[in-house]
């Protein structure tokens, strides 16, 4: 039903804003400066980049963006801005949320260690517990908590049959159980998760305030020194309210 509504709240603004067919040509210009054009002519999904770099923006006095059409119909656009952190070690961010992330070890404790800088060692072929703790200082919706995994390491899916059934019993998805006269019973914060070759998902539609953990297992399968990007939680539909942890080393040795 929701898609259905889109589709024809879509019908009546094409019937609304586009009863002219495009004709015209698009220009911007970055302050003073003649950024680019593009001409458009008929109904078309057609998209039209122009890139400016860094340097030049900063590097400006003016940096008001102007745009142009010239003809008929209606110009759609998007003006955005994409930064790189110039440090890689990254401090944690509290915007709505708290997040932290550590690692465990499952057989031996001697198998994931800490120094007093942060960095995590591993052991080779070593079984590891990703524990992600996310505070929600109060209630929030739609939120989805994403954990960065070291390419390194490798998620353990139950789901999965290569997945040793020996760890059947392991909390692999952050959910507790319980046994009940009608066999085992099953709760979580969150209402789904991803199991991804880079990193772990879980999302919640409601999440009150609180305080959550997410667990998963891994697995130090590859050799070397590895940078791990920090875990973060934000709400989809309001991106603004976000959190996120620290960045961390992790060497696999």
């Amino acid at each position: 039903q929701e898609n259905s509504f889109s589709l024809l709240a879509l019908k009546h603004y094409f019937d609304e804003f586009e009863t002219a067919a495009p004709n015209f040509t698009s220009r911007v210009w970055f302050g003073a400066q003649f950024a680019g054009e593009q001409p458009y002519v008929g109904y078309s999904t057609d998209r039209t980049a122009v890139n400016i770099p860094t340097a030049e923006l900063t590097a400006a006095g003016d940096t008001s963006v102007t745009l142009s059409n010239d003809g008929t119909g209606r110009l759609y656009y998007r003006i955005g801005l994409q930064t790189a952190p110039a440090n890689l070690q990254l401090d944690p961010l509290d915007r709505g949320f708290v997040v932290s992330r550590t690692y465990e070890s499952v057989d031996d404790s001697a198998d994931v260690s800490q120094d007093s800088d942060g960095t995590w060692h591993v052991k080779a072929g070593a079984m590891v517990r990703v524990r992600v703790s996310l505070v929600a200082q109060s209630a929030r919706t739609q939120v989805a908590l994403i954990d960065p995994i070291p390419a390194g390491l490798e998620i353990l899916n139950a789901e999965l049959a290569t997945t040793p059934q020996e760890l059947a019993g392991e909390d692999l998805d952050g959910k507790d159980s319980a046994a009940t006269g009608f066999g085992y019973w099953r709760r979580s914060w969150f209402d789904h998760q991803n199991l991804r070759d880079d990193r772990a998902e879980a999302f919640a539609g409601f999440l009150p305030g609180g305080v959550y953990e997410y667990t998963y297992l891994a697995t130090a399968t590859t050799l070397g020194s590895f940078v791990v990007p920090p875990p973060r939680a934000e709400q989809i539909y309001a991106p603004e309210t976000f959190g996120r942890g620290s960045s961390a080393v992790l060497v696999v040795e």
